[in-house]
């Protein structure tokens, strides 16, 4: 019988960027520039935010979009 390859978890970003030098695996910009930020969701002034409302983003909101 084969293994079933269980699908790794998407990583949820922070609300902030923490402005570490060597940049965390969490971090907005850094998921961002990877492209790996969820759908619906950008970075503004190091600030996850909401390209709809435009609102800070909540950590509810970044957990129902990953």
């Amino acid at each position: 019988m084969g293994k079933s390859k269980k699908s790794k978890a998407c990583k949820v970003p922070k609300t902030e960027c923490c402005v570490s030098k060597s940049k965390c695996g969490r971090c907005p910009l850094r998921m961002l520039k990877e492209g790996t930020m969820p759908d619906g969701f950008t970075v503004k002034k190091r600030v996850v935010v909401s390209t709809r409302s435009g609102k800070k983003a909540s950590k509810k909101d970044l957990q129902k979009a990953a």
